[in-house]
């Protein structure tokens, strides 16, 4: 999910793009609130749902910064819950095809902007801008025990990078993120939902370009001219934790550590620390429930 989305830029993304169909979740993603646990085998649930996302978090601007802000946002959020098309809190994804404990989907996120005059590194070069990626997602349930409800899911999403100002659209390459993860539901508190994982970052030359490449016209003596190569990017350890209070207010928390030692890129004047941490808080909302609903018979943990 652009520079490898932080936590806070998945819950800002992902429902301006579930809105649309749809970006580093706390950890991806965002909805209103989950099911209980463990789910009883005839629990059926709304298959639509409007409501209110808000967040913030101390974030880094871009994969080894050395600077990290305050970013905070209120939006939109939609939950659809459709057998094909799926808006929920792993994002908005097409679920192409699914047997037992593995899916292939198309999904999708993104990132906030970043302005080069208030990055010391970048200043006097362009603005990095709002980021979105879509692209094809195999996730596959390697462990789970529906009981407790708990999982072990390995996901690998391949996805497009776009940028854009609001005025123009540019393609800016290819990532590629597999992360494993620990998933459970009702850990310390009933109806939560905990997850934590890790997974590296892998992408192309032209994406890494796009953060660590210094054009010769915005060169100077602390920042050398540099073009970047594809590769290896960094390593992430991420973890959601997740609160219904009420039926319709559900507390989020998160953090995501993120480790670039070994980068292909290490060398550009750009890549400023071996390590990046991200905290995020946030809450959802729901405001409205379809009278229509769907049954969640076999999924305890989606």
């Amino acid at each position: 999910m652009t520079r490898p989305p932080s936590l806070l830029r998945r819950i800002a993304v992902a429902m301006p793009f579930a809105l649309s169909v749809a970006a580093p979740s706390l950890a991806g993603t965002t909805t209103p609130s989950p099911p209980a646990s463990p789910v009883p085998a005839q629990e059926r649930l709304p298959l639509f749902e409007i409501g209110i996302l808000g967040g913030g978090g101390y974030v880094p601007d871009y994969p080894a910064a050395e600077q990290s802000r305050l970013r905070g946002i209120i939006s939109p959020s939609i939950t659809y819950r459709g057998d094909l098309l799926r808006a929920d809190e792993f994002g908005a994804r097409l679920r192409a095809w699914r047997d037992g404990g593995t899916e292939f989907s198309l999904s999708a996120s993104g990132a906030f902007p970043v302005s080069s005059r208030e990055n010391r590194a970048r200043q006097g070069m362009p603005d990095l801008d709002w980021m979105g990626e879509i692209g094809p997602t195999l996730r596959i349930t390697l462990w789970s025990d529906p009981a407790a409800p708990r999982r072990v899911i390995l996901e690998t999403p391949v996805r497009a990078v776009f940028s854009t100002d609001l005025s123009s659209i540019h393609f800016r390459g290819w990532v590629f993120n597999p992360d494993i993860a620990w998933e459970q539901r009702g850990l310390f508190l009933p109806r939560s939902r905990f997850r934590i994982g890790l997974g590296v970052v892998l992408a192309n030359e032209r994406f890494m370009d796009y953060f660590y490449g210094v054009a010769p016209e915005f060169a100077r003596p602390d920042r050398p001219a540099y073009r970047a190569r594809g590769g290896y990017l960094g390593t992430r350890l991420q973890f959601s934790y997740r609160v219904p209070v009420t039926e319709n207010l559900s507390l989020i928390a998160g953090a995501r550590l993120e480790n670039f030692s070994g980068a292909t890129n290490a060398d550009s004047p750009l890549f400023r620390r071996d390590f990046n941490l991200s905290v995020a808080a946030g809450f959802s909302w729901t405001l409205y429930r379809s009278m229509e609903t769907v049954p969640v018979t076999a999924e305890p943990l989606e």
